[in-house]
């Protein structure tokens, strides 16, 4: 029965793509002297951030007060944070093989991964692959028999700041997505053409102008 192990080896950008993807590439490997030809595996993974792995600047520690409030509750709300499932599906092979993950990197504020990531300002983003999925191989007759991987397989990688922001500039260059209610949106609106102001920045300017928030452009 085969057991493999799993290495993060590298990220690179998936070109060309329809939406920012980083690819992973993983070194899957038999643990056994004698490798047992694998037919394939289907490979499932769930990505996860570590922020505790890392350290940050004051301007990052502002930046992550939506996440994790002030600095000196971060004992207690500092957590690994889901970043995404993947699959894979892995060709025949014995030994070892590497295979890519794609991994799309969403722009959308809403969720929590683009929050921590927006906020860096560079270093790294420590993360870690916890695997899953089913490996299929040929028995000691030839036969076709099939294992689940186990659930303590994991990989940690570092993902420099940089590639993260330098993907998504590419596909969404000086841009913010920001979700709102419908209602939110249509009371907006309203203000946007009452004040005869063209775009939607020059509308949140001024509403930003009239809290007393100083606006930079």
């Amino acid at each position: 029965m085969p057991e493999l192990s799993f290495a993060v080896e590298s990220a690179n950008p998936v070109r060309p793509a329809a939406e920012p993807i980083m690819g992973f590439r993983v070194l899957i490997s038999e643990l056994a002297s004698e490798p047992t030809p694998i037919h394939s595996v289907v490979l499932r993974c769930q990505v996860r951030i570590e922020p505790a792995r890392r350290k940050y600047g004051g301007r990052e520690q502002d930046r992550l007060l939506d996440l994790f409030g002030t600095p000196d509750r971060w004992g207690k709300t500092v957590r690994d944070m889901l970043w995404t499932h993947v699959t894979a599906v892995v060709p025949p092979f014995t030994g070892e093989t590497t295979v890519e993950l794609p991994v799309p990197c969403s722009f959308d504020f809403t969720l929590a991964a683009t929050k921590y990531y927006d906020a860096l300002e560079g270093g790294d983003i420590p993360l870690i692959f916890l695997f899953s999925g089913t490996v299929f191989y040929a028995g000691e007759g030839g036969e076709l028999q099939v294992v689940q991987i186990p659930w303590d397989r994991e990989a940690k990688f570092r993902l420099a700041v940089n590639d993260w922001k330098n993907l998504t500039d590419l596909y969404y260059p000086n841009t913010a997505w920001l979700a709102l209610r419908k209602d939110v949106f249509d009371r907006l609106h309203r203000f946007k053409s009452r004040h005869g102001l063209p775009t939607w920045e020059q509308a949140l300017d001024a509403l930003l102008a009239a809290a007393g928030e100083a606006v930079t452009p």
